[in-house]
């Protein structure tokens, strides 16, 4: 196989969006797998829609998930800077010879014009396609506009001809003459579009083939011309599916947990979101599912990458990682879970790892680290401020004539006498219900709803240990008092 030079190109605008996330695992994979290197450059080159703080955003996502690029931002190399807006001359000096060789050209139209000329394009039904001059401004032309306070552009003289490109997942493409318009390579700011920034990095970076969303796949066209223009190489193309939602629609960055940060700060294994993402499209035969990044490496090709759309099954996802955490190292946990409460504001101290590695056991079974949360977190804040359930409260102590406060009383003094360990604690509760004939749900939940307000928490042997003796005792007679029964 070719050694192949691929790249992830971002623009920062938010945190990663899991379709962006999947595109830069393919490029990761497909460098990988051919002996070539994967790049990370940021096109930061739209200063309206520009995120500064985004760029850190995407780089700690793309990190956290394990996709690690050769060159790139934060990491350097041969071909840097390695952010469009640190790449301005270079752009500049194309666009130079572009206008000196006829190939483009200046526009001065404002935004009410160009309006004005598309709603006469739609009042007369026809696609709006913009209008080349006669004659093409000169630099005085250019100096009076800027003067008269408009807005300066460059424009690209686009070839009036279809333009067929091969695409390594779709096949064919052509897009038709009648299609083809002067686009804008040089923006009022001085900052180059996405069109031509795009085409000049990539031919500089020396990148070989150009693997991104289908959405980009109907622009190329302009690319290529540009690449002509400039006389660049072709890069190889392969456009990946949409990912939508399981009605079929496009997944939006508008729904937010769409990001991979919000997947993270929801408590998923970023390795179980890894293997999910790199299933959207991509099928590696044999029926195989589960997969190491390195499993991917070995496994992955184009030609397995489908055609249709692939639907984001959040329950898929959800059975992914369940299996992940079953599977997991209790050490690899316990990294995980810190890194969850590192992004949550939750009571549970983030740093005592004994206390963590309990609560990892007691939840045993649990499908994301915010499970754990769900359950625990009441075990931690101040005795007098959770509230209790008046469900749980008239289920559980008040039925069958207060039955279950009748044994929190009797329970309460056997656990002020008791040593405080899982194994005491654990022989005192199974003796009271021998004695009392009662099973130990009976005995377990008055004392679990005492402490906690509700009917879930971890295990209560594991919940009593947490809490302490003090406050155990403490949250019990709070309890009594509030159902009349100190």
């Amino acid at each position: 196989m070719q050694k192949l030079r691929t790249r992830y190109a971002p623009s920062p605008t938010g945190y990663l969006h899991v379709g962006g996330a999947r595109t830069a695992l393919y490029n990761l994979l497909l460098a990988r797998r051919s002996g070539g290197q994967f790049l990370l450059r940021i096109e930061d080159t739209d200063r309206r829609r520009h995120d500064e703080s985004a760029v850190q955003k995407i780089v700690s996502d793309l990190r956290w998930l394990g996709i690690e690029w050769d060159e790139g931002v934060e990491v350097g190399g041969p071909y840097g800077p390695y952010r469009q807006s640190e790449r301005l001359d270079i752009y500049s000096d194309c666009v130079r010879r572009l206008l000196e060789a006829g190939k483009a050209y200046y526009a001065f139209d404002t935004p009410e014009e160009l309006e004005a000329m598309r709603r006469q394009a739609a009042a007369q039904k026809r696609d709006f396609r913009y209008p080349r001059p006669a004659s093409l401004p000169t630099s005085v032309d250019v100096q009076v506009a800027r003067k008269a306070g408009r807005p300066v552009v460059v424009r690209f003289c686009c070839p009036c001809r279809d333009v067929t490109i091969y695409d390594e997942a779709f096949g064919e493409v052509t897009m038709p003459a009648s299609e083809a318009e002067d686009f804008v390579i040089q923006k009022d700011d001085g900052y180059p579009t996405f069109y031509l920034a795009n085409v000049v990095d990539d031919a500089m970076m020396q990148i070989d083939l150009v693997m991104r969303g289908q959405e980009f796949l109907g622009q190329t066209w302009r690319q290529v011309l540009l690449r002509e223009a400039l006389d660049l190489p072709e890069p190889r193309y392969a456009h990946l599916p949409l990912i939508t939602d399981m009605q079929g629609r496009k997944l939006s960055k508008r729904e937010g947990d769409v990001d991979v940060h919000a997947f993270r700060q929801a408590g998923y294994l970023p390795e179980a979101l890894l293997n999910f993402i790199a299933l959207l499209g991509w099928a590696p035969g044999g029926d195989r599912e589960k997969l190491t990044l390195t499993e991917m490496v070995e496994l992955f090709s184009i030609d397995r990458i489908g055609k249709t759309n692939a639907k984001f099954d959040r329950a898929k996802l959800l059975a992914f990682n369940t299996d992940a955490v079953a599977a997991a190292a209790p050490q690899r946990l316990l990294a995980g879970l810190k890194d969850f409460l590192s992004l949550n504001d939750t009571p549970i101290p983030r740093d005592d790892d004994g206390l963590l590695r309990r609560l990892l056991a007691a939840n045993k079974g649990f499908r994301t680290f915010a499970d754990i949360v769900a359950k625990a977190a009441v075990l931690f804040v101040p005795d007098g401020q959770f509230q209790y359930d008046p469900e749980a409260v008239g289920k559980v102590l008040l039925r069958n004539d207060g039955q279950g406060l009748s044994v929190l009383r009797a329970v309460r003094g056997r656990l002020a006498e008791c040593r405080w360990t899982e194994a005491d604690l654990e022989a005192l509760i199974k003796t009271f219900c021998q004695a009392s004939g009662l099973s130990l749900g009976k005995v377990a939940q008055p004392i679990r709803v005492a402490v906690t307000g509700r009917t879930v928490s971890p295990a209560i042997f594991d919940t009593l240990v947490i809490l302490g003796r003090d406050r155990t005792l403490s949250r019990i007679d709070r309890c009594l008092s509030a159902c009349g029964q100190a």
